[in-house]
């Protein structure tokens, strides 16, 4: 049995990652939630990860650390996080490693909260362009595949990689033109829906999140229920 370890639905957009592609892919594993309870959390998070960061998988006695690490993990082991079609494959893999390495300004000006609505305070020139760049790989990857997942018929690493960005899309109301088709699919999906549900009945409350959020906008709503 596979454990995987996430912090805060609200707030947690690495942790999304590979919940969503396990869940997308009906992997079963044992869901273990570590909040983050203060603004560091590194000396409580190395009790289960060497990084003091999540998210984590463990595994026949192995530590898998990462994101982007977990999904090669899971590759190894099963079919469909990957396209099959060779195009998209190559396609999925550059833009799993482009939303891992990259889009900072979209990181750093449009927190994850999963469960507000936010007016945004004005674009930065590299918010901007971060944002058109989603724009312009959600409608390549509908375009040349066919939709409705961003590398085609089935869900992928792709589509789990670009999942927080679709809620962090809602709660700005940021425009990414035809690629909207997508972030309302991918919203829809059961596992996202479940996240979300989990996110707005969450208790805890970071300081230093909601600062960030407080940071990026005029919050609009606030549809947490605890």
């Amino acid at each position: 049995m596979y454990v995987l370890i996430t912090a805060n639905r609200n707030y947690s957009s690495w942790s999304l990652r590979p919940w969503m592609l396990m869940k997308g892919l009906d992997i079963d594993f044992e869901d273990r939630v570590e909040p983050f309870a203060k603004p560091v959390n590194y000396d409580a998070f190395r009790s289960f990860s060497p990084t003091g960061q999540v998210p984590a998988l463990l595994h026949e006695g192995r530590t898998i650390y990462d994101s982007l690490g977990i999904t090669l993990y899971l590759a190894d082991r099963h079919d469909g996080v990957w396209p099959a079609d060779p195009d998209a494959r190559a396609w999925a893999q550059c833009t799993v490693a482009e939303m891992h390495s990259g889009f900072a300004a979209l990181r750093n000006d449009c927190t994850m909260n999963v469960g507000v609505r936010v007016t945004p305070k004005p674009m930065s020139d590299a918010l901007a362009a971060n944002v058109a760049r989603i724009r312009e790989l959600f409608e390549e990857g509908l375009a040349q595949f066919g939709g409705p997942w961003l590398a085609g018929a089935d869900i992928s690493a792709a589509d789990a990689f670009f999942a927080p960005v679709a809620f962090r899309i809602r709660t700005y109301g940021l425009d990414v033109g035809a690629g909207q088709a997508w972030v309302d699919h991918m919203l829809a999906h059961p596992a996202m829906r479940e996240w979300e549900r989990q996110a707005l009945a969450e208790e805890w409350r970071e300081e230093s999140h909601e600062a960030e959020l407080a940071a990026a906008g005029v919050i609009t709503a606030d549809y947490r229920t605890a």
